[in-house]
C-alpha cells in the first residue's frame, strides 16, 4: 500500500524528513478495523511528533486523523460492518492515517456524518474530541441553559479546536462565548463559527476582554501560547473559574496563581483513554456518533479551510509547513492517494 514515512527529523523547512513509500497492508486484530484511508487532516501533534524524533533511524507512518471506509473487521468487532463509512483520530503508539490502510480500534472509531464528505469529514475528529472532552468533561461545563448565566474565553479560536470549541459552546451551552484572533481573516472565520465576541490577543488582552465582559470570565480554554497569556487569564477569571489547556507551556507558568481566586486548572490529552485503555475508551466513539448527529442535523459545520491534494510527501510537506507558520485557520486536508 502507498504511504507518506517519517524518515528523521529536519529543520521546518527541509522537507526530507518526509517520504513516499510502499508498504505491506496491516492486518486487524480481535477489536480492530481495516480502515481504507480516504482523506487526512493534519493536527499539531503531527508536526510535534516528526520534530521529536531528532537522532532517530526508524521508519514511521504518523497522522491523526481520518475518514475512510470499512474493508475488513476484527473477530470481536460488533459496531462496524465492511462497507461502513467511518471517522476517527487513531492512536498515538500506532502506525498513523498517512498510508491507504489502516488498523484502528472499534471503540475511538464513529459513524461520518453522511451530509460530509471525506475531506470535509477529515477535518473534524480530533479537534472534535479534545474540545468535547475538555469542556464538558474535563471542566464540567453544562449542556443547555441550566445554571447561572456564564462566560466562556477561547484563546486561539480559530485554530483547529478553537473553531469546533466555538461552535460546540455557541450552539451546545448558554455561555457567552468570546474568542480571540488576531488577524481580519481569522476574525472573520471566528465570528462565523458562532462566536458572540471576537477580541485580539495581540493587543493586551486583559483589557480586550473586559471591553466585552467588564466583569471577567467564567472558564477559558487556553489552546495556544499559554505561557503568553497566563496572568492575564488568571486576573480575568472570575473566582473558582476554570482554566482549561491543551498545549505545552513552558516552565514561567506558577500554578500558584491560581490558590487566591480558587481556581482550577484542566488538562486535556484525547489520547489518554487510549494509552491508558481505559475502561471508558468506547466513549471516544460515542462522542464521534455524537458529533456526526450534530453535523447531520446542521448543528455543527466542518472546519475544513483548505485542501492540498492527495496524500503524498510533497504535499504533506506543504501541509506541516502551513501549520508551524502559525497562520492556518480551521484545517488543513489532503484526500486520497
Amino acid at each position: 500500500m502507498k504511504a507518506v514515512v517519517h524518515v528523521q527529523s529536519l529543520p521546518a523547512d527541509d522537507a526530507r524528513s518526509l517520504a513516499d513509500a510502499d508498504l505491506p497492508e496491516p492486518s486487524p486484530g480481535p477489536r480492530d478495523l481495516l480502515v481504507k484511508v480516504e482523506a487526512i487532516s493534519v493536527n499539531p501533534v503531527d508536526t510535534k511528533i516528526r520534530r521529536r524524533k531528532a537522532g532517530s533511524e526508524g521508519q514511521g507512518v504518523l497522522g491523526w486523523d481520518a475518514a475512510g471506509t470499512v474493508v475488513a473487521v476484527g473477530a470481536e468487532v460488533g459496531r462496524f460492518k465492511p462497507g461502513d463509512a467511518v471517522w476517527y483520530a487513531g492512536e498515538l503508539e500506532r502506525p498513523g492515517t498517512n498510508a491507504e490502510h489502516q488498523v484502528v480500534d472499534e471503540r475511538i472509531v464513529g459513524r461520518k456524518p453522511s451530509t460530509l464528505g471525506m475531506a470535509e469529514a477529515a477535518a473534524l475528529p480530533l479537534t472534535a474530541v479534545t474540545a468535547w472532552e475538555l469542556m464538558f468533561e474535563r471542566m464540567g461545563v453544562p449542556f443547555g441553559t441550566q445554571g447561572r448565566p456564564a462566560t466562556l474565553l477561547v484563546v486561539g479560536a480559530a485554530g483547529g479546536v478553537g473553531s469546533i470549541a466555538v461552535q460546540l459552546a455557541r450552539k451546545m451551552t448558554g455561555l457567552t462565548v468570546i474568542g480571540t484572533a488576531s488577524r481580519p481573516e481569522t476574525r472573520q472565520w471566528v465570528e462565523a463559527m458562532g462566536a458572540h465576541h471576537v477580541v485580539d490577543h495581540s493587543r493586551p488582552l486583559e483589557a480586550e476582554v473586559r471591553a466585552v465582559a467588564p466583569e471577567g470570565v467564567d472558564y477559558v480554554l487556553s489552546l495556544t501560547r499559554t505561557e503568553l497569556h497566563y496572568p492575564a487569564l488568571v486576573e480575568l477569571l472570575k473566582p473558582h473559574g476554570k482554566l482549561g489547556l491543551i498545549d505545552d507551556p513552558d516552565d514561567s507558568i506558577d500554578i500558584r496563581l491560581l490558590k487566591r481566586k480558587s481556581l482550577s486548572l484542566h488538562w486535556e490529552l484525547m489520547y489518554t483513554r487510549s494509552l491508558f485503555r481505559t475502561e471508558d475508551m468506547g466513549e471516544q466513539g460515542r462522542i464521534l456518533d455524537e458529533v456526526a448527529n450534530l453535523v447531520d442535523a446542521g448543528v455543527v459545520r466542518t472546519t475544513m479551510r483548505e485542501n492540498v491534494g492527495t496524500v503524498n510527501a510533497a504535499n504533506l510537506w506543504r501541509a506541516h509547513e502551513k501549520l508551524e507558520s502559525g497562520s492556518t485557520i480551521g484545517k488543513v486536508v489532503l484526500e486520497g492517494f
